[in-house]
């Protein structure tokens, strides 16, 4: 009997029973096929980020560098998340061509991914908290998403999560996938970015790098890629006022919450998200809401343009790591982010009547600050 009749008599028997029927329709497959492409052209169409060297002739010896992440599409460093979530959710088949997206978020990180769902158009949704800027909120209206306020910010999750199975959607959910979303081995992540920027300086492997945490997935990634790459840099993350993420560094407990939502929009939390690596870190460091205010006005003078509260919170960090570095008489240079510009916070961090309502004082930081900066000794 010849083969083909072979399988001719297996078609028509039980053995072969239900093969005679057309293989399943590749919709899906050409949906995403078309997706990624979609998300690969649009990042083609965006060069990297720029590193500036901010030049500090009074710290001698120490070279300051900002990762300037507000430079893409969507404004801030966000953006990257966002496009690693949406090719998770895609290659791993659930986010399909007639999927609506919903996101637990503080702003930032759900106007990247409002940018995201309105390229390959889905319907996006974010949970967000109430105190939320007016600005972010817009920012994501503009790209035709929708905003669903929360008086509570621990209320965000479970609500993303009933809003997407109500929707028969899916919450991307940025603090459990964050960390392992992003390709922390390379693939033009944060961290390979900024190592292959600094190849030509003088300094080139930096000392250390100082950024802060929201979801925990940029420190995560940044801190794999060191320990891949056998760098000898030390990633310092700094912390904001609300909190919990120094105190489960400090005591090794991810079981510690907090009641009150963090004031730095985009960073701080007020519980210990999935993303939060802690063992990839080698040092933590809280800084005062103040501080960060105060660091974030005073850089954005110095640069000309406005930056936001969680910049200013990473560069009040560089200065207390680089003035260590000067009383040890250590030389190098180091490296913080630019996460997001300040037009976002015109109504918050940059009017004075907001700054005061919050009970927080300035002045004193900034003159430290500029001190510190202009080579005077501050206590």
């Amino acid at each position: 009997m010849s083969d083909d009749l072979h399988i001719e008599s297996l078609l028509s028997g039980g053995a072969g029973a239900g093969l005679e029927r057309a293989l399943p329709s590749a919709v899906d497959r050409n949906w995403a096929a078309q997706a990624l492409a979609l998300i690969e052209t649009d990042q083609r169409r965006s060069a990297d980020t720029h590193l500036l060297h901010f030049d500090v002739p009074a710290l001698s010896g120490l070279s300051i560098y900002l990762k300037d992440e507000s430079t893409h599409p969507t404004g801030s460093l966000k953006h990257r998340l966002a496009r690693s979530l949406f090719l998770y959710g895609i290659c791993n088949g659930r986010v399909r061509g007639d999927t609506p997206i919903v996101e637990a978020s503080s702003g930032s990180t759900a106007v990247s991914e409002a940018y995201f769902a309105r390229l390959l158009g889905l319907p996006f949704y974010a949970v967000m908290p109430a105190s939320t800027s007016r600005e972010k909120i817009e920012a994501i209206e503009r790209q035709g998403g929708h905003c669903h306020l929360m008086q509570h910010p621990a209320q965000i999750y479970a609500e993303a999560a009933a809003l997407a199975e109500r929707l028969k959607g899916v919450y991307l959910d940025q603090f459990t996938f964050a960390e392992r979303a992003t390709d922390w081995r390379g693939n033009n992540n944060i961290a390979e970015s900024i190592f292959q920027q600094m190849s030509g300086e003088p300094h080139a492997v930096p000392a250390v790098i100082v950024m802060s945490a929201g979801t925990g997935g940029t420190t995560a990634t940044i801190g794999r890629y060191i320990r891949y790459r056998r760098y000898s840099t030390r990633l310092c993350v700094v912390d904001v006022e609300n909190s919990v993420f120094f105190d489960a560094y400090r005591h090794g407990d991810r079981e510690v919450t907090g009641e009150r939502p963090s004031r730095i929009e985009g960073i701080g939390r007020p519980r210990v998200e999935p993303s939060f690596l802690s063992e990839v870190i080698d040092e933590m460091i809280r800084i005062p809401d103040a501080a960060s205010l105060a660091a974030m006005r005073v850089l954005s003078h110095r640069l000309g343009r406005k930056v936001g509260g969680s910049t200013g919170t990473n560069f009040f960090g560089l200065c207390l790591v680089a003035a260590r570095m000067l009383r040890a008489g250590e030389r190098g240079s180091l490296v913080t982010l630019i996460c997001d510009g300040g037009d976002r916070y015109l109504q918050s961090y940059y009017n004075d009547e907001w700054i005061a309502a919050q009970g927080l004082e300035l002045a004193p930081y900034e003159r430290c600050i500029e001190s510190f900066l202009s080579g005077d000794p501050c206590d």
